[in-house]
């Protein structure tokens, strides 16, 4: 799950994280206010919408009179905000946060994330604030400092203070540099993150350190734990199919594709996926109804796939362990009578019950096409959609 930059920077205040002074707006007139009552100017306008890049697309202004802060807030909201990572169709700005401007001295980046390899949290930091971290790996890979971070220990100071030498920190500014690096990594543990990043970090003229950017992921296993962070999921941010998934506790992501894929288990989706670009297709989705799916969550992960205008065609790729092939062949049936199939389907069944299940299949009455194998079902479904 994400959130927006306000939120963000609500929950890093809270763990005493230094964060610019800002208000969230939905009108140009509530824009102008709350900037007469942050202070003096200068103020930054920032359109909110789930996308770094948003001052290349001219999300991010600066206005020096509260009047210039109401004109761009009214110009931002409701406009189509394109950046590298919303795609060319972009996103719609609902909310600007307007803030206290400051006197950056320097930019640096800090994040902390899951590190994969080391099955621990590890602290990534970099002079070259304000850039793309993967640009800067890619680049100038020596300005990229790391600190792998002992989980019986804890983020120490010595390692805190590496990271701060290691961005060109002396005297006091250490000693900031420091307690903000603790409150980061006591927030990242709080909050169940799995990504914090802070780009960018500024020091100020003045000789503090601010949070200018922030960006949250969470680990949506330990939602249950945060109902307050969960309640700040913004819907209009996420694709439609996507939300509409979560309701049935379906794993479901949006792809580019035309062949639409319903599977059961993370790893044999990826595989089906694969296997599909082997063969010459484009899959439209990842889809996995888990292990011990029913009846009605097949059938509503059936209207999920064809709600999307794109899909010519279906592969159900079903192992059955824990899953019967017998239950996903009802839902099958039952969804394809449902929608008025209008599409190609392939189906792949092998496991618990398996030959019940093609029976049914085969007696449903339907257009259904049968595998004897996860290479013969993605070949037959290309096909399809090629024909």
């Amino acid at each position: 799950m994400n959130i927006h930059e306000y939120q963000a920077k609500a929950i890093l205040r809270k763990f005493g994280v230094p964060v610019p002074d800002g208000h969230v707006c939905y009108n140009g007139a509530s824009a102008r206010e709350w900037a007469k009552r942050l202070g003096d100017g200068p103020w930054v306008v920032k359109a909110q919408i789930h996308a770094g890049g948003r001052g290349k697309g001219g999300g991010v202004k600066l206005a020096r009179t509260s009047e210039e802060v109401r004109l761009i807030a009214r110009d931002m909201l409701g406009m189509t905000l394109r950046t590298h990572q919303t795609g060319p169709e972009g996103k719609v700005v609902t909310r600007v946060l307007v803030e206290n401007g400051c006197n950056i001295d320097r930019e640096l980046y800090v994040s902390l994330l899951v590190d994969r390899a080391t099955s621990r949290v590890t602290v990534m930091a970099s002079t070259e604030g304000g850039m793309d971290i993967e640009e800067v790996a890619a680049t100038t890979p020596e300005k990229l400092f790391r600190e792998v971070i002992d989980p019986l220990v804890g983020l120490t100071p010595f390692q805190s203070r590496n990271l701060a030498f290691s961005l060109g920190m002396t005297g006091k500014l250490t000693t900031k540099a420091v307690k903000l690096l603790e409150g980061l990594y006591t927030t990242f543990l709080a909050c169940d993150c799995s990504l914090l990043e802070i780009n960018p970090l500024v020091v100020t003229k003045e000789g503090d350190l601010l949070a200018l950017d922030a960006k949250f992921g969470f680990d949506d296993n330990a939602m249950f734990r945060h109902l307050q962070i969960g309640d700040m999921r913004d819907f209009d941010e996420e694709d439609p199919n996507e939300v509409e998934a979560s309701q049935h506790d379906l794993s479901y992501v949006s792809l580019n594709g035309n062949i639409g894929c319903l599977v059961n288990g993370a790893g044999l989706a990826m595989a089906t996926m694969d296997i599909i670009k082997f063969s010459g297709g484009e899959p439209a989705n990842f889809l996995d109804v888990g292990g011990g799916a029913t009846i009605e969550r097949v059938t509503e992960a059936f209207k999920i796939i064809l709600s999307d205008k794109n899909v010519k065609g279906i592969f159900v790729n079903i192992f059955g362990g824990i899953m019967k092939c017998d239950v996903i062949a009802t839902g099958v049936i039952e969804a394809a009578k449902q929608v008025s199939l209008q599409v190609p389907l392939v189906v792949r069944l092998e496991g618990t019950n398996v030959e019940n299940g093609k029976k049914m299949l085969a007696e449903s009455g339907l257009n259904i096409v049968a595998a004897d194998g996860m290479a013969d079902g993605a070949q037959k479904i290309v096909q399809a959609v090629a024909a």
